[in-house]
């Protein structure tokens, strides 16, 4: 069954981390909508994926690099929606978070690379006339709302980008710009393949989810496509849940 169809026509959207995952399902979605977007990525050009990036302007960017974060601002001449997607649990590429260096990295790249990339575009996302306006679009996940052992780092960083988008909202609304998020349940992507090859973690969490099924990337770019929409114009500081109900089940 084909989504609902979203026309974002003349709006301008970032899509940072857009080449993998949640956050190519979201470019391909505001692409395919009429929109301009712009995605990052960690390698040197488009010619290094093998995913289908058509259409898109390309930006290089590691998270972790402030310079970067304020060059890739600084290449916008427009913005009106802007995906805060960049990032990973760092456990997925061999390293233990409970290390605190490694916490540290967890936080920089998914909390604090995050409000550098919202504040070095407010300016932009301010002057959005599109309908429903300018808004930033966080990606949040359950650990957002339950201690998962494994992530510390990713957990306190998710936790704290559901507060980070509440403050956003309220300080950015009287200029006209929205801040909400996603929090993604255990979605399909090459970040969370590993977990799902194994039956341990995905069979308790198929047991909890009343919709019976994990998510995929498409799942999540459809609920961020809601809130980037006019239908969500006066929807600011919430943080909605995209998760088969598993959030909601005993």
């Amino acid at each position: 069954m084909m989504g609902p169809k979203h026309d974002f026509s003349g709006a301008h959207v970032l899509v940072t981390g857009g080449t993998s995952g949640i956050g190519h399902a979201c470019a391909v979605l505001f692409r395919d909508s009429g929109a301009e977007v712009t995605i990052t990525g960690t390698r040197g050009s488009t010619a290094d994926y093998d995913t289908d990036l058509a259409g898109m302007r390309y930006l290089q960017l590691d998270v972790e690099d402030k310079a970067q974060i304020d060059a890739v601002a600084a290449a916008l001449a427009r913005l009106d929606v802007l995906v805060n997607n960049a990032g990973f649990a760092l456990p997925s590429i061999g390293l233990d978070e409970w290390d605190p260096d490694v916490f540290d990295r967890a936080v920089a790249m998914l909390l604090s690379g995050a409000f550098r990339m919202a504040r070095r575009t407010v300016d932009l996302l301010a002057q959005s006339v599109i309908p429903g306006g300018g808004s930033v679009i966080g990606v949040a996940s359950m650990s957002s709302f339950f201690g998962i052992p494994v992530v510390p780092g990713y957990g306190a960083a998710k936790t704290g980008l559901v507060g980070l988008t509440r403050t956003m909202a309220a300080h950015w609304g009287p200029r006209g710009v929205r801040a909400n998020a996603v929090a993604a349940g255990l979605t399909r992507s090459r970040m969370t393949a590993g977990t799902f090859a194994q039956e341990a973690w995905t069979a308790p969490t198929l047991a909890r989810t009343p919709l019976g099924r994990l998510g995929n990337p498409d799942d999540i770019a459809q609920a961020i496509a809601f809130l980037a929409s006019p239908a969500a114009g006066w929807i600011t500081g919430q943080t909605l849940a995209v998760d088969g109900g598993y959030t909601i089940s005993g």
